[in-house]
């Protein structure tokens, strides 16, 4: 017997449009005023979804009221006026995340209005800033604030001052193209005593500074510092393991190199030795794997691997971290003899990033083996249907790709999770 919607409980139906996207589920209210009811009714529906906005004279009430309706948190906003910032503050006073893209710098003071914010992200602005004034309203309620390709004229000294009055904040980035020089962090880590992760542009140093990281004497000269998180973004400095003494409750680090052809000495060795008990590592080329395989330390639970390697480096790694749950392999070279070792080295593997373009397929079948994996991401989901054209590429899985995940899901009773395209947080940065 056929039952029609509007039979089926409201509970069911939620349930169903809690796995839709923020795409399909727009699709989905608009298919009858039944469906708009039950999901513009539902606030944890909304719950996390991100909406990006241009030229907000397009837009019209019905569309605010539903947007606030929502009680949308979270909104990437592109090339506005001040204007803008004020009409979004009108309907979406409760805002809680922000990003500001390709704005001019003296447009950005109107962020006093937003007092729920607690996420802010600024990149490429269009002008200068001339100054970070406008972080002072904000200074009791950022806890996550990044500015990204800013070109920044006020002082140096100015920035850290105004970054220090952030007391909340638990995660800081700044990248820039070597506009910006901080000799050290001494003046601002031991103000900012809730921070968790550090992200940083390094293309303006040779040799890290012994103080770079230790806080002023008068600060706890030997205390360590709160981060447990730090990624280093076109990085080839020297360091000494006295530089890192204050990172020893750091347990995530993050190595995007400056050249693709290293330099003589391979830093990211006193690094690894310095910190034991890190968890997780991620490396973006400079020297090959062989380099520093022999010093990475057993407390890795998750790698990830963008750099030359050769199959005889990852026995290293599976007998240097034999523990590991989590990895990223994405070799510079072709992945073809790597993926078929997987299962034997690393049977702990809770989720993989592997490519599958060169891989044979009963290697990428062979991943069922992993007993405890739950999700497989498919780094290289595209094609190129014509053979005689290889410029026309198709950017969605191949036939090949969708039946090989096919038969995947069989050997193990559809329990591993397969993406094949990565979904990017509309508030983070693209520098990575």
């Amino acid at each position: 017997m056929m039952v029609s919607a509007l039979q089926l409980p409201t509970e069911l139906w939620l349930q169903v449009f809690s796995f839709l996207s923020w795409k399909d589920k727009l699709s989905m209210r608009g298919t009858c005023s039944h469906f708009k009811r039950l999901m513009d009714g539902s606030l944890p529906l909304w719950r996390g979804c991100s909406v990006v906005l241009r030229d907000l004279s397009r837009y019209n009430r019905a569309f605010w009221r539903s947007l606030a309706r929502r009680q949308l948190s979270s909104v990437s906003l592109r090339a506005g006026r001040k204007k803008d910032l004020k009409l979004l503050a009108v309907w979406l006073p409760l805002l809680q995340e922000l990003r500001l893209d390709s704005w001019r710098g003296s447009e950005v003071q109107e962020l006093r209005r937003f007092r729920h914010l607690h996420r802010l992200t600024l990149t490429a602005c269009s002008t200068p800033l001339a100054n970070l004034d406008f972080l002072l309203p904000l200074s009791e309620q950022l806890t996550e604030l990044s500015l990204c390709n800013m070109k920044l004229t006020c002082p140096t000294s100015q920035l850290l001052a105004r970054i220090s009055q952030l007391t909340r904040l638990r995660s800081l980035l700044l990248h820039h193209d070597g506009n910006l020089l901080i000799p050290t962090l001494r003046g601002v880590l031991p103000q900012l005593v809730h921070l968790q992760s550090l992200s940083c542009t390094m293309i303006n140093y040779k040799r890290l500074s012994l103080d770079f990281f230790r806080p002023a004497t008068g600060a706890g000269g030997g205390a360590s510092l709160p981060l447990t998180e730090l990624q280093l973004l076109n990085y080839d400095a020297a360091v000494t393991q006295e530089v890192l003494q204050p990172l020893a409750n750091l347990r995530s680090l993050s190595v995007f190199h400056l050249y693709s052809v290293p330099g003589p000495i391979c830093h990211l060795q006193t690094w690894l030795t310095s910190l034991p008990q890190l968890c997780s590592l991620s490396v973006h080329g400079g020297h090959p794997l062989a380099v520093y395989a022999d010093f990475l330390p057993s407390s890795l639970l998750s790698l990830t691997l963008c750099v030359d390697l050769q199959p005889e480096d990852l026995h290293v790694v599976s007998v240097r971290a034999p523990n590991l749950q989590h990895l990223h392999l994405e070799p510079w070279s072709s992945s073809s003899n790597l993926v078929r070792m997987l299962p034997q080295l690393f049977p702990c593997l809770k989720t993989l990033a592997i490519r599958h373009h060169h891989v044979l397929d009963e290697d990428f079948l062979g991943v069922h083996q992993l007993q405890h994996l739950k999700t497989l991401e498919v780094l290289d989901s595209f094609y190129r249907p014509d053979p005689n054209d290889p410029s026309l590429v198709v950017y969605k899985p191949s036939p090949r790709l969708l039946q090989l995940i096919s038969d995947l899901q069989k050997l193990t009773n559809h329990k591993i999770r397969v993406i094949t395209s990565s979904h990017r947080d509309l508030l983070r940065c693209g520098c990575i």
